[in-house]
C-alpha cells in the first residue's frame, strides 16, 4: 500500500484514466473510465424509457465507454489509483480549466485548514474563484493568511488557480458517500435552486451561503 493511493481496480473492473482525446494515459490527471460492463453499474434510469438520461450521464463524453465523472491518476510505479475529486464541475476563471482538485490539494495542507471548497462566480465578464476555507479550531482568516495561501497557490499550482475572494466557512457541503458538492455552491452563487438537497449528509451548511450571497453580488 502507497499513501494517498488505491492499491488497485477491482476484480472485474477494467479501469482506465483518459485523456480528453480518449486516450488511455498514465501519471497524469484524467477521467475515470471502465472500458467494459461491470456488476456493479445500473443498468436503466427509472423514468427514462429510452435511455437517454442514463447514456448522458455515463456515456455522453467516450462512445460506449463509462465515464464515472472523477479525476484520477494512475501510476506506472506501483499500479495505484490517486482519485482527485469530481471532473463534472470545472472552474474556467479567463477560458482556462483549473480543477478543484488542484486548489484543494494545496490549501488543505495547511495546518491552519482542515477543508475547503471552490466555486466559481461570472464576474465582469468572465470567472473568478472564490474559495471557502473551514479554519482548524484556535485559528483566525487574517490577511496574513490569506496572502500566504495565494502565495503558495501561485507557486505550486499556476497563477489562474489563485481565488479572487477567500472567505472562511463554518461548514463544507457533503453527499453521504463522503464527495464535496461543489455544485450546490455554485448554484447558491448564481442565483439557481440546490436540487439535491436531499443527498447531503448536512443539508444545514447551505444556509451560510445563501445568507452571504448578496455580500458576494456587491464585492
Amino acid at each position: 500500500m502507497y499513501p494517498d493511493e488505491l492499491q488497485g481496480p477491482a476484480l472485474g473492473m477494467k479501469v482506465k484514466a483518459y485523456d480528453e482525446r480518449g486516450n488511455s494515459v498514465v501519471d497524469q490527471q484524467a477521467e475515470l473510465v471502465c472500458e467494459a460492463p461491470s456488476p456493479s453499474m445500473p443498468l436503466y434510469f427509472w423514468n427514462d424509457p429510452k435511455s437517454k438520461k442514463y447514456r448522458d450521464a455515463y456515456f455522453n463524453v467516450y462512445p460506449n465507454v463509462w465515464r464515472h465523472g472523477d479525476w484520477i491518476i494512475i501510476h506506472g510505479d506501483t499500479g495505484g489509483i490517486t482519485f482527485l475529486g469530481r471532473s463534472d464541475f470545472v472552474l474556467k476563471p479567463s477560458g482556462v480549466r483549473v480543477g478543484p482538485a488542484e486548489i484543494y490539494n494545496v490549501v488543505e495542507k495547511f495546518e491552519e485548514i482542515i477543508d475547503s471548497i471552490a466555486a466559481g462566480q461570472y464576474w465582469k465578464e468572465d470567472q473568478r474563484i472564490i474559495l471557502f476555507v473551514k479554519l482548524a479550531l484556535g485559528f483566525q482568516l487574517t490577511d496574513d493568511l490569506k496572502n500566504k495561501i495565494k502565495t503558495v497557490l501561485r507557486k505550486e499550482a499556476s497563477p489562474r488557480h489563485v481565488p479572487a475572494l477567500i472567505i472562511e466557512a463554518p461548514d463544507i457541503p457533503y453527499t453521504f458517500n463522503m464527495k464535496k458538492v461543489e455544485s450546490a455552491i455554485s448554484n447558491i452563487i448564481k442565483g439557481r435552486p440546490v436540487t439535491n438537497k436531499d443527498a447531503l449528509v448536512n443539508p444545514e451548511s447551505l444556509d451560510f451561503y445563501e445568507r452571504i450571497l448578496p455580500e458576494l453580488q456587491k464585492e
